[in-house]
């Protein structure tokens, strides 16, 4: 049994978003799903979906109160995901996604890397800088082993805030590096919209964006969205261009209509 958890708080993601993320790590993994929701609204997600109900930590109002501070309004709201005995009967480690990326392959190897370390891909604009922060779209991690990445920032929210300067990714992979338990995933098997399938021009504007070979996650972090990358968009006053992405529909609607039924698509 795989444990696949993600978050949904807020208005921004609406249910389809974790539906369609509960029928690509379905369809991409050998093994019997565990797909866990946590969130506030359980409207109109799919009955196979187990609800986590959003908690009010009792840290939260310090926390919050410092991460206006960094101008980063509920960044941190994931590390809840971290809290030992969060989810019942389980044994292993879980594989964790936002819902802003699409499943394009097999994901059996993402949650079986690195036992005993967490694990996060190299965040992209971090790397050329010369920093090891991790990227937060995919991260696999063991309650068991990891239970400080939540402990921490509940003993002492504000400092660790300030310590991350309000980056919940900066703040997982920064800890777990300190611990000895990190481990980065695949550059190749986990991907970049922006950075790793976007054209420039003039190939922009006569093709639509590519979708790197051996890719099984691709993450849709700062603009083009989805539904827009899947409708065509122009971004930074036009020196970005997307043109309507086939495989992108193929992957996000198309196959979740199929495997799921129309309604939940």
């Amino acid at each position: 049994m795989a444990t696949v958890v993600c978050i949904k708080w807020g208005t921004a993601f609406g249910p389809a978003y974790v539906n369609r993320l509960y029928s690509g790590v379905r369809r991409n993994l050998r093994s019997p799903v565990r797909f866990l929701c946590m969130t506030e609204h359980s409207e109109g997600l799919h009955p196979d979906v187990e609800v986590l109900e959003l908690p009010r930590e009792p840290f939260a109002e310090e926390m919050e109160a410092a991460l206006a501070v960094a101008d980063r309004k509920g960044a941190m709201r994931k590390v809840s995901l971290f809290r030992p005995g969060l989810i019942e009967d389980l044994e292993g480690p879980v594989l964790g996604f936002d819902l802003d990326v699409v499943v394009t392959g097999p994901l059996d190897d993402l949650v079986d890397v690195a036992p005993g370390c967490v694990a996060m891909r190299a965040d992209w604009v971090e790397a050329r800088r010369g920093r090891a922060t991790g990227h937060g779209s995919v991260f696999r991690y063991d309650p068991a082993l990891h239970p400080w990445l939540y402990e921490e920032l509940a003993a002492d929210p504000a400092s660790r805030v300030a310590w991350a300067r309000g980056s919940e990714q900066r703040y997982t992979s920064t800890l777990a590096q300190e611990r000895g338990a990190f481990a980065y995933l695949p550059e190749d098997r986990v991907v970049s919209f922006k950075h790793d399938c976007l054209r420039w021009p003039p190939m922009s504007y006569l093709r639509e964006p590519h979708l790197p070979a051996g890719a099984s996650v691709v993450c849709f972090h700062g603009r083009p969205k989805m539904e827009e990358a899947v409708a065509g968009w122009t971004g930074m006053g036009g020196l970005r261009r997307a043109r309507p992405c086939g495989w992108l529909k193929d992957h996000w609607i198309d196959r979740t209509r199929a495997d799921l039924g129309e309604g939940w698509g």
